[in-house]
């Protein structure tokens, strides 16, 4: 998968000084092939710019493709299966239902895809240190907890591209790096690739092309 951003604007971030952003109003393309880390300070347009890939902001000038088709032209089928079979991301709000226990969190999107059994979906939260807390309500865990629960849930499908926004921002940098390296090997065995987004740290990671938002 190709996604290519030709003099992509957001409109609130034309008030900004992005005059040294190496993707706002530039020619730039993501290859699914590769690892990307995106640098940038908050209120530079981290969470607009994957949600722009997403489909789901509008407000920018310029032309956004994926494999050659314009995102705007994209029909709510066809966003759909770009959502379920092309591209995961783990929003930075996380979007899990407080009410639903962490195991059921992630078995709703799982039980749509057929990705992973029981054990193995239990197999990834033992690694990222949740495992006790599978039968736990969501709104009863911390913030951390929740982030490995969420990327957990955005593992459960498909993808060429997995969209990480600020997926570690409150979690130590030996959880982060252990979050990291199951990505990096969920990534290589389907042959994907992702874009991480982060304020600054690079969490100790290996990334084929790291840009400054």
């Amino acid at each position: 998968m190709i996604v290519k951003f030709n003099k992509v604007l957001p409109h609130p971030i034309k008030e900004l000084n992005y005059s040294n952003s190496l993707i706002w109003d530039r020619d730039i393309e993501f290859d699914s092939r590769n690892k990307y880390l995106v640098k940038a300070p908050s209120g530079t347009g981290k969470t607009t710019f994957l949600s722009i890939i997403y489909a789901i902001r509008r407000d920018y000038n310029g032309t956004v493709t994926i494999d050659d088709k314009n995102v705007l032209s994209l029909s709510p089928r066809e966003i759909k299966k770009l959502r379920r079979e092309h591209i995961s991301i783990v929003f930075q709000g996380l979007k899990l239902f407080p009410e639903l226990t962490a195991f059921e969190n992630i078995e709703i999107k799982n039980k749509i895809t057929h990705r992973y059994t029981k054990e193995e979906i239990y197999g990834f939260a033992e690694r990222l240190g949740v495992l006790p807390l599978m039968e736990r309500p969501a709104d009863i865990l911390s913030f951390g907890q929740r982030q490995r629960l969420a990327l957990i849930r955005a593992l459960c499908q498909p993808f060429d591209f997995l969209l990480l926004d600020e997926p570690f921002s409150h979690l130590d940098m030996d959880n982060a790096a252990n979050c990291l390296s199951l990505i990096c090997e969920e990534c290589d065995k389907r042959g994907s690739g992702f874009i991480l987004t982060t304020l600054g740290s690079d969490y100790g990671g290996n990334y084929d092309i790291t840009l400054n938002l």
